[in-house]
């Protein structure tokens, strides 16, 4: 049995497949409004290899000027869209954390993206859980400490899980160390939604 670090929650399965639809046609939604664009990494401008948008009160951004929240599409200008119902109530029933999300991170891995050990830290309400919710096709997720170097563990998140992120391990360094294909049928085209809720402000 694999023993995650201490504030780690993983939740299999809890979004069975009709709420994993419905999620889906929702993200479609914000994605129609706030199209998927390509974040680059600060200094470099070396693209990432997920494609990404927003949804919520503010947005996470990425380009060559640094890391950083934003209240409008760096591509459009356009505010983001509304966060759906359904995640703020997922963030309501698992994270009892009493102020609401305003952030909601839309990530698209195709079958050969991955994403590097990193911590969520431009919050600065950093006491607020973060809660990501997988869809689609199943991948290798690696979580360590909240020092780089400190030993990591890998386990695989299938579509409808959820992992919190809180306490102690609200600052764990954390990353996507491959994506599996075809292992969901969730989507017609393949490959993986990722969406993390953030609390941003105290």
């Amino acid at each position: 049995m694999l023993v995650l670090p201490k504030g780690v929650r993983h939740i299999p399965g809890h979004l069975d497949r009709p709420e994993q639809q419905a999620l889906v046609e929702d993200i479609r939604a914000v994605v129609r409004e706030a199209p998927l664009y390509r974040p680059e990494m600060p200094r470099s401008g070396k693209p990432l290899s997920v494609r990404m948008t927003n949804c919520g009160d503010l947005g996470w951004v990425a380009d060559k000027t640094g890391y950083r929240y934003q209240d409008r599409h760096p591509v459009t200008g356009s505010p983001w869209p509304s966060m759906p119902d359904r995640l703020i109530n997922l963030w309501e029933e698992l994270t009892g954390y009493t102020a609401p999300p305003q952030a909601c991170l839309v990530n698209f891995y195709n079958t050969s993206a991955r994403m590097g050990l990193h911590q969520d830290r431009d919050e600065t309400d950093l006491a607020a859980p973060v809660l990501s919710v997988s869809l689609g096709d199943a991948c290798l997720f690696r979580i360590g400490g909240t020092e780089r170097g400190q030993p990591t563990r890998s386990f695989r998140l299938e579509s409808g899980d959820i992992v919190i992120l809180g306490g102690e391990s609200r600052l764990a360094f954390h990353g996507v160390d491959r994506i599996y294909p075809t292992t969901s049928t969730l989507l017609k085209d393949g490959g993986r939604i990722n969406l993390t809720l953030r609390r941003v402000t105290a």
